[in-house]
């Protein structure tokens, strides 16, 4: 799986505007589940609530273990009906957020992931591909110095077709 499969340009905010942990979260989902978060095929009819159910359940794994893997990396992520399918958004911050991390730094990259239970199996796997990508401190510094989130992409493309990280 690639993770270029299921982020777009329009999925990663850079910046992202949120100064707290809860903020980032919320802000992630918006752009998830909200217009230019959904992509095709995903009309807003079902989104008022889609929001708040994606939310919850990002909240409810954060309760059960943080997210914070390290270095600087959050990788939110839930299982929910509100969604028919697997989807990610990704962003940076300008200044660390608060977070509780395996090595207890602050978070300025994220990836948020959710989907329905069904897709657990993809959901594993682009968890496994997000941790090794941001692994290599390389990678972290060019997707944190990304200007846009075309940048972003555009450097997530290059690590998935082997290119410098």
């Amino acid at each position: 799986m690639r993770l270029t499969e299921l982020l777009t340009p329009d999925r990663i905010r850079v910046p992202l505007l949120a100064h707290s942990k809860e903020g980032v979260l919320r802000e992630l989902v918006e752009l998830l589940v909200d217009g230019n978060g959904a992509g095709p095929g995903l009309g807003n009819a079902m989104w008022g609530a889609g929001v708040e159910d994606v939310f919850q359940a990002v909240l409810e794994r954060e309760r059960q273990f943080p997210t914070g893997i390290g270095y600087g990396v959050a990788v939110p992520h839930g299982k929910t009906p509100a969604l028919p399918n697997l989807l990610a958004v990704a962003g940076t911050t300008p200044s660390p957020v608060p977070y509780e991390t395996v090595d207890g730094e602050p978070v300025r990259l994220f990836f948020l992931l959710a989907g329905p239970e069904s897709q657990a199996g993809a959901h594993v796997k682009a968890l496994s591909r997000i941790s090794r990508l941001v692994r290599r401190e390389p990678m972290r510094a060019r997707l944190l110095a990304a200007q846009s989130g075309e940048e972003f992409y555009r450097i997530l493309c290059d690590a998935e077709r082997g290119g410098a990280a």
